[in-house]
């Protein structure tokens, strides 16, 4: 299963934001090309759209091949009539990363691997959970951490044998300390202010009328909507500019930090790959460029609740994640483990327990 020394791999971003793809080979880390297709791919009762996927896809990823420099690509034929025949394209290995794979991708499951086949000529697949290409792109295949912060919050942690996976369970439910529960509660505070009522902050009142309007006209805003994560969550910079004058909202930070450190330190290995107890962590998302406000409370919580924890940058984002993940596919050899949700590559079996639940072993 050797990939040809100058083919591509592709690697695929599915978000809310929209599916982004980039054009890579096998043995470059660099990227060649990207695009973006704007329009997020739709979700049903059947979970995540197979063919809405690939509408949006198929003709990404040959106008990549087109737009290749020439001599990249193990020789294939790059014209458009060419790769409408589903024939060789010179691609390797593809590897797709969604938002909902774990729990909405049974579709995606059943139907890509064929598809992509006949589509571009794959033979080399895997569908991983978003957080697993976020995973990839921070830390890349060695044992560690990963804490993905955005509107909401997932922790995902491996010793390469199995995964251990923490929140990541939506505003209602979890995502404890992400955006949506950080700007939940500066919103909370405001209106504890605009009550009159103990734990008010003034300070986030004013930047609630100001991006809201007034506070009475909240409820009315807020609860209709469908999108009332990514509308908590855009009030979380609001606390984080208040928090250096405004005790509540750097209360409110504080404690947000404390609950990102206890989901790190639900799936983190208990013991680093060197056998030094030392461990890396990695911090990635758009929660994270809050900067000081938030980070500085999370290095001491992360200090506390997991001493082994050496906190490193994160190489790169969940689309360099999901280029990573093909390269491994076509050429050293994937050593992230497999499951059956998380990250599934057809035709490989993953082990009987792939997946550890977090909390103490």
């Amino acid at each position: 299963m050797t990939a040809p020394p100058e083919g591509y791999v592709i690697g695929v971003d599915s978000g809310g934001s929209g599916l982004r793809v980039a054009l890579g080979t096998v043995d470059d880390e660099r990227p060649v090309s990207a695009t973006v297709c704007s329009e997020p791919v739709r979700t049903g009762p059947g979970g995540i759209d197979a063919e809405h996927l690939l509408a949006q896809l198929v003709p990404a990823v040959r106008e990549l091949l087109v737009r290749a420099p020439v001599g990249h690509g193990g020789g294939a034929d790059s014209s458009p009539d060419h790769h409408s025949t589903g024939a060789s394209s010179g691609i390797a290995a593809l590897a797709i990363g969604a938002a909902g794979m774990a729990t909405l991708g049974e579709r995606l499951r059943a139907e890509l691997p064929g598809a992509l086949a006949a589509e571009l000529g794959v033979r080399r697949l895997a569908l991983a959970a978003d957080a697993v290409t976020a995973y990839a792109g921070a830390l890349g295949q060695r044992p560690g951490a990963v804490v993905a912060g955005g509107t909401g919050m997932i922790a995902l942690g491996t010793d390469l044998s199995d995964w251990r996976r923490a929140d990541g369970w939506g505003h209602l439910l979890g995502d404890c300390g992400g955006g949506a529960w950080i700007g939940r509660a500066g919103l909370e505070a405001a209106m504890r202010a605009h009550d009159g009522r103990r734990g008010g902050s003034p300070a986030l009142l004013a930047r609630l009328v100001a991006a809201f309007g007034p506070p009475t006209d909240l409820p009315g805003l807020l609860y209709p909507r469908t999108d009332r994560p990514a509308l908590l969550a855009s009030f979380a910079p609001e606390v984080a500019a208040c928090a250096g004058d405004d005790p509540v909202a750097a209360g409110i930070l504080e404690q947000a930090a404390a609950l990102v450190a206890e989901t790190a330190a639900a799936v983190c290995p208990e013991a680093g790959p060197d056998g030094d107890g030392q461990l890396e962590v990695s911090l990635t998302g758009g929660l994270f460029r809050m900067g000081a406000p938030l980070l500085v409370p999370l290095r001491t919580e992360l200090a506390r609740q997991v001493p082994q924890a050496v906190v490193v940058p994160a190489a790169g984002d969940p689309l360099s994640g999901s280029l990573r993940i093909a390269r491994a596919l076509a050429g050293p050899g994937l050593r992230l483990p497999l499951h059956p949700t998380l990250l599934f590559v057809p035709d490989r079996k993953p082990p009987d327990a792939p997946f550890a639940a977090p909390g103490p072993r």
